[in-house]
């Protein structure tokens, strides 16, 4: 025989132990030994406040009044982690980045850190949240009236009311005891988490006992459970209807990120943003887990319970109709446990919204001088937050007793969900949309909210308790398209989606239509480009400027937010990296920064802005700051400037081509004249030889003198013809790269004497002037090669030099890694069109008078390149100056 008795001894006791293990985990972790509450598997079970008391008993009503359609909430949450985890660990980069504290803090901190914006989120999250609230009431007094209904001893109210009033009493208590016992300026409740994983464990395991002993112990096997639910009639009977489907995966998944409660575990009191992976294969892991056995305790429940039973009590009702009370009982437990975990975390994420973004703006205008006033302003953040606590419960309460408690649960907690699904457009939109802007947000939420609230959530207290029945049948003045359930005349859609659809669609619009034609201010597109590249911006700094601020006063407001000793250890930190003798640093920008961002933890980014902007007296933006505005300009104007670049493109690419175009030409020029001069060189020399080679066939009786100074001039033009089939064939050869070097080691000096004397040419008609100490470099190169380049370039001096009394300066000097050799001349060097082309195998110095094919500086290139090294033209040198460069590995000091 079921006892209640027996319920509220167990009940108290595992109370009792959530308190110790709540209590055990804040000491460990005040101790810092809390690393083990700071693993992945400990991250991941906190997320299953997802599954409330909706999922644990609702699920099985849900499924016995609708067939598998209890899957949607389900599949929307698994496609959020499994396929969004990126997008996850964005918000989760932000929220460390920000110091957020709460879904009201994203969205206010991304457009420009407007209160008013929060307090208009905190006020849609509060109002959003209550039916959820009320339909954990709800569940934990139906599941003590089935307790209640099993012990005949035991009469209860037929309302229940006194039970949910107890039990929202006690939530209160436990909330406040260990939601508000600090005030971290992490805002992370190590405690509070703890007790979360323990109780998701809890309800897992009581949901799969009963499953196993509803397939097994009553079932008779999984082949006779799936034969029942085949013949089930209930079950049977239900349509796939995919617009109704549609929605509600795509709320269930919006609730992921927009419930206060989820966004509290799963961005607020993310340790390590590496636990998502986790939790992108462990959290849908756990919900199919907890799914598994919901059809069969439904088919069992509609098959063996009498008619009219309660499908949300099956899981404890089955048990108890077999008179399994320890079984029964563990499943209440499993039941409340899904229950208290969702209030309290809800509480105390609701609670901060309520005292970050309403009690504290209130408090700081009204005291005048806001943080520097007297009296202990931790005092007044943790008393607001407890007022809140027992504030928000009362409201779910309320909730509960308006709408009768007779609703559906997973009817509630749809309305729930849609509520708070206002909150998407501006959330993703501000995360990856640097156009978005406060108007459109704050447009968005209003307009969504306001629909949200006349066609879901007044028409969710029944029919005349808060809506006249003719207001909802006939529409508010007799206006039929303002209908709740058929607004705009649309008629035929399912109640949830109509409200779903058209609060969100014209959220979304509003909210996009005012971003676009309105323009942000620099505090917004400065915290758009924070938020949309947070990866490359996380740790810029935001900005302020010391002012008139001092050090004591800054450590006054700071003791009286993060209490004595955190604020002494951050100011002791910051002058020790200041270097600066005590504990008061210099109030300079980057500790502005940090202290602003270790103050948002306690009482929201919004309003730790405006107080250290109070003792500060001004904001001013960094330099990475006004880059990322900058950027920011640059993408708003891009459109407009688009046309502008590619002109000046097309400008740049018309002017290159134009060079390119005159450069050719040139080489085209020198390049008939390097075929004519090339004719020209081939055919003199052959023409000599063939003339000069007849006239010793063919002429009898020629002296003996004659006949040597025909056969020089043969021998003197057929050397003449070698040498210039020898440049062909040399420049030919290093062009293709087949060169082979003969490395050696000798002394720059000797290398310009033995080229001196090669180049050949009357030594008296050049007069050189050289350095010969600096000329003792040794050198490891290719010696013949490097004689090759100077006897060139000498002999090019001897040529062109046109000077009056020609003179060749050869200067030696290292630097940078290199050596390097000048040729100077005296002359009148080389016209400033021509620099470009002299070493062009086509182009050749100066006009006809010194012939020549134009391959000499054409070679000389090549070379140099074979040699790691390079041959330059330096103008402005008063005649022709050339600048031979070896690298400094190639070039030993003299010995």
């Amino acid at each position: 025989m079921a006892s209640l008795n027996l319920l509220v001894a167990v009940s108290l006791i595992y109370v009792a132990f959530l308190f110790a293990v709540a209590f055990g985990a804040e000491r460990a972790a005040m101790k810092g030994r809390a690393g083990w509450l700071r693993s992945p598997v400990v991250y991941t079970l906190s997320l299953s406040i997802y599954c409330t008391a909706w999922t644990f008993y609702g699920a099985v009503g849900y499924a016995a009044r609708s067939g598998l359609e209890y899957l949607t909430i389900y599949i929307g949450p698994s496609i959020v982690m499994i396929g969004w985890v990126w997008a996850l660990r964005k918000i989760v980069r932000i929220g460390r980045s920000q110091r957020i504290t709460s879904v009201a803090d994203l969205i206010s901190s991304r457009y420009g850190k407007s209160n008013l914006l929060a307090v208009a989120v905190t006020l849609i999250a509060v109002v959003g949240t209550t039916p959820y609230i009320a339909l954990q009431l709800q569940s934990v007094t139906q599941s003590v009236a089935a307790f209640a209904a099993a012990d005949p001893s035991i009469v209860l109210p037929a309302d229940n009311r006194a039970t949910a009033l107890w039990v929202a009493a006690g939530l209160a208590a436990f909330t406040v005891l260990f939601g508000t016992r600090n005030l971290d300026s992490n805002e992370r409740h190590h405690g509070v988490v703890m007790a979360i994983a323990l109780e998701a464990v809890v309800k897992l395991c009581a949901l799969l006992a009963v499953g196993i002993f509803t397939v097994w112990g009553i079932g008779g096997g999984v082949g006779q459970t799936l034969a029942r639910i085949d013949a089930s009639a209930q079950l049977g009977q239900w349509q796939m209807a995919p617009g109704r489907w549609s929605g509600l995966i795509f709320l269930s998944g919006a609730a992921l990120l927009c419930l206060p409660r989820m966004f509290q575990v799963l961005v607020v009191e993310n340790e390590d943003e590496r636990h998502l992976r986790t939790a992108s294969w462990a959290f849908p892991a756990y919900m199919i887990a907890m799914s598994l056995f919901v059809m069969p305790i439904a088919v069992a429940g509609l098959s063996m319970l009498p008619e009219g039973a309660n499908p949300d009590m099956f899981v404890l009702t089955l048990p108890l109709s077999e008179g399994h009370t320890g079984l029964a009982v563990f499943s209440f437990l499993g039941g409340f446990s899904s229950a208290t975990s969702m209030v309290i975390v809800a509480a105390i994420a609701l609670s901060t919204m309520v005292s970050n973004h309403i009690v504290m703006p209130i408090w700081l205008s009204l005291s005048g001088k806001g943080a520097m006033v007297s009296g202990d302003v931790r005092h007044v953040v943790i008393m607001a937050r407890r007022i809140s606590i027992i504030g928000v419960l009362f409201l779910g309460y309320l909730y509960y007793r308006l709408s009768g408690g007779g609703t559906a649960l997973a009817a509630i907690g749809l309305i729930s969900f849609s509520g708070v699904a206002q909150f998407l457009p501006s959330m993703l939109g501000g995360i990856f949309w640097r156009g978005a802007t406060r108007n459109g947000a704050f447009a968005g939420l209003l307009l969504g909210f306001a629909i949200w609230l006349w066609c879901l959530f007044l028409p969710s207290f029944g029919d005349g308790v808060v809506l006249p029945a003719g207001v909802i049948a006939n529409g508010p003045w007799g206006l039929g398209w303002l209908r709740p359930h058929a607004l705009f005349s649309i008629t035929g859609l399912d109640p949830l989606v109509h409200g779903v659809l058209w609060s969100v669609l014209l959220n979304t619009l509003a909210f996009t239509g005012l971003s676009i034609f309105s323009f942000p201010s620099p505090m917004e597109r400065l915290q758009g480009a924070q938020f949309v590249n947070v990866y490359q911006h996380s740790a810029s700094p935001r900005g302020w400027t010391g002012g008139t601020a001092q050090s004591e006063d800054l450590m006054i407001m700071a003791q009286r937010l993060l209490g004595a000793r955190e604020a002494q250890k951050l100011f002791q930190s910051e002058a020790a990296r200041q270097g600066v003798q005590g504990y008061l640093p210099d109030p300079n920008a980057d500790f502005l920064q940090r202290l602003e961002r270790e103050l948002s933890g306690s009482v929201g980014a919004a309003t730790a802005h405006a107080m250290v902007g109070q003792i500060v007296g001004g904001a001013a933006v960094s330099v990475e700051d006004l880059m990322a505005v900058a950027d920011e300009a640059a993408q708003i104007m891009e459109y407009s400037n688009q046309l502008e670049a590619k002109s000046d493109e097309l400008l740049r690419t018309a002017r290159q081509l134009r060079d390119a175009n005159a450069k050719l030409t040139q080489l085209s020029v020198q390049k008939d004249a390097f075929l004519s001069q090339i004719s020209h060189e081939l055919r003199t020399p052959m023409t000599s030889i063939r003339a000069f080679s007849e006239i010793l066939r063919d002429a009898p009786g020629l002296s003996e003198p004659q006949k040597h100074k025909y056969a020089n001039i043969i021998h003197d033009e057929t050397v003449r013809l070698t040498r210039l089939l020898d440049d062909l064939l040399d420049l030919a050869v290093l062009e293709n790269g087949q060169v082979s070097l003969n490395i050696t080691r000798a002394r720059l000096g000797d290398i310009l004497d033995h080229a001196l004397a090669a180049a050949g040419g009357d030594p008296s008609a050049l007069k050189l002037r050289r350095d010969k100490p600096r000329e003792g470099l040794w050198l490891q190169t290719d010696t013949d090669r490097l004689a090759q380049v100077f006897i060139n370039l000498i002999a090019n001096a001897r040529k062109y030099c046109d000077a009056t009394t020609p003179e060749l300066r050869i200067a030696v000097r290292t630097g940078e890694g290199s050596l390097m050799v000048d040729f100077i001349d005296n002359g009148a060097g080389i016209e400033t069109d021509q620099q470009t082309l002299i070493f062009e195998k086509f182009a050749r110095i100066g006009d006809q008078k010194a012939g020549g094919a134009g391959l000499g500086l054409a070679i000389c290139r090549e070379i140099m390149a074979r040699l790691e090294g390079s041959i330059t033209y330096l103008p402005g040198q008063g005649g022709a100056a050339f600048r031979v460069t070896l690298p400094m590995p190639a070039a030993n000091a003299a010995q």
